[in-house]
């Protein structure tokens, strides 16, 4: 699933204040340098990002597939988790495209897909506070853009292929673009050149 251990996550953070995720020693302070390991880190990519509580922070992975990726991280008191949205439950092929995701699984590094309640996809990863270093933030990071943006397309090909070629259908109907469909011209039945123009 891809919800955080409540439990073990938000007690990191009870009573604390600051950017860090806890303070004092054993494991508030390993907390506390997780956080600014992970504070630094962003701050080195250049990324978009905020911190809307402490231990919590939000990160903007900007995309060429997806317009964005949005990452949430959160430090609890001995782990780190990260949940990111891919994409909504698929509309067709629910089997398939789970298939692929579990095949998917096998290849990825520090990360796995996983669905939540309403079938909706994330990208989720797990580590220890102690892992917690700069470069390993950076492969995560590299990780969740290749499995959200880099995926994108092939998981609108499987599990929404009617959708795809009614809004192509839809749009051919109006004379308006179809520009940005051009990655799916083997679902359609036609040849990107052929793009309406905008």
């Amino acid at each position: 699933m891809a919800e955080t251990d409540e439990a073990d996550e938000a007690g990191g953070t009870d009573g604390h204040s600051g950017t860090g995720a806890g303070t004092g020693t054993g494991a508030g302070g390993e907390a506390e340098r997780a956080a600014r390991t992970l504070e630094a880190a962003f701050e080195d990519t250049g990324l978009e990002w905020e911190s809307p509580q402490p231990g919590t922070y939000v990160v903007k992975l900007p995309g060429t597939r997806k317009l964005s990726t949005t990452v949430s991280f959160l430090a609890g008191r001995h782990t780190l988790s990260l949940n990111a949205f891919v994409i909504r439950h698929p509309d067709e092929n629910e089997a398939g495209v789970h298939r692929w995701l579990l095949e998917r699984n096998l290849r990825m590094y520090g990360v796995s897909y996983a669905v939540d309640r309403l079938g909706d996809i994330y990208v989720t990863a797990r580590l220890s506070l102690a892992s917690v270093t700069a470069d390993e933030i950076d492969r995560l990071l590299g990780q969740v853009l290749e499995a959200a943006d880099g995926a994108f397309n092939t998981l609108l090909e499987l599990g929404f292929a009617s959708a795809i070629r009614k809004e192509y259908a839809w749009r051919t109907s109006r004379g308006e673009s179809t520009r940005n469909l051009d990655a799916f011209t083997h679902l359609i039945g036609r040849q990107a050149p052929g793009s309406a123009p905008e």
